[in-house]
């Protein structure tokens, strides 16, 4: 058995609500404790574990995102790498909506070195980030405007997108599963889903530690997908994305 693939069948004896215990695991796996300990290490780090005394737990399917702030705190090299990956695929010309996230913030840094392209953003701050680039246009959508994000949401900012198009919808999200991709606040699953409507194309940009998790509002079914780009994820999961027909890109990790 593969190192990923044995992680992997960690992470669903975790989530069936098996009892982990370093022990029994390197008896069923026939691995040191040393390597264990270094799985759970690694799906500890990756948010999808929590490390115990002598083994670990399940960190549970249903996600919920702190504030703004403290999520741009979190995996900040896993999410500068995805957006780099990202943003080095991008052309003059390129119209994309893009969401209000913390990747995506870190997208827009990376977008404010870029041509050329038009940006359609319910954030203010990846709106002023975008416009940076040397002859970017920047459509910043109306609405609500909530400071703690400093994003528009609502029914006019649902009003404004539905009446344009993009290329692509650029969007992060709290939760990616094979069922689909989720939000754990209604008003940002709203603004993405109407985004998702209007785009040719949907990419989702999501760090490990959002993988094999659900939320409460549903953005869209993985069928609507065409990328995730994200640093990991697991075996099972990656296969039952693919099978669907999604492209999945994973990036190195740092």
């Amino acid at each position: 058995m593969t190192p990923s693939a044995r992680r992997d069948a960690i992470l669903h004896k975790a989530r069936s609500g098996q009892k982990l215990e370093v022990e029994a695991l390197a008896l069923q796996f026939a691995a040191s404790r040393e390597t264990i300990r270094r799985d759970l290490a690694k799906l500890d780090r990756q948010g999808l574990l929590r490390r115990v005394h002598g083994g670990a737990t399940a960190t549970g399917r249903a996600v919920d995102e702190g504030p703004f702030h403290d999520r741009m705190r979190q995996q900040v090299a896993a999410k500068r790498a995805i957006a780099r990956h990202v943003a080095s695929g991008l052309m003059p010309g390129d119209s994309l909506f893009i969401d209000t996230g913390s990747t995506t913030l870190i997208l827009a840094e990376e977008i404010a070195q870029r041509k050329g392209l038009i940006i359609i953003t319910n954030s203010a701050d990846i709106a002023a980030l975008c416009e940076k680039g040397e002859g970017n246009r920047v459509l910043l959508i109306g609405g609500e405007f909530r400071a703690a994000g400093r994003e528009t949401v609502g029914p006019l900012a649902v009003a404004q997108i539905a009446q344009l198009r993009a290329a692509r919808a650029i969007l992060t999200v709290a939760a990616v599963s094979e069922r689909g991709i989720f939000d754990v606040d209604p008003q940002e699953a709203e603004v993405a889903r109407a985004m998702v409507a209007q785009a040719d194309e949907v990419t989702v940009l999501a760090d490990a530690s959002k993988m094999g998790r659900t939320g409460v509002f549903e953005v869209c079914p993985m069928a609507k997908v065409g990328r995730i780009v994200t640093d990991s994820l697991p075996l099972l999961l990656r296969r039952a994305i693919e099978a669907v027909g999604v492209q999945v890109e994973i990036v190195n990790d740092l």
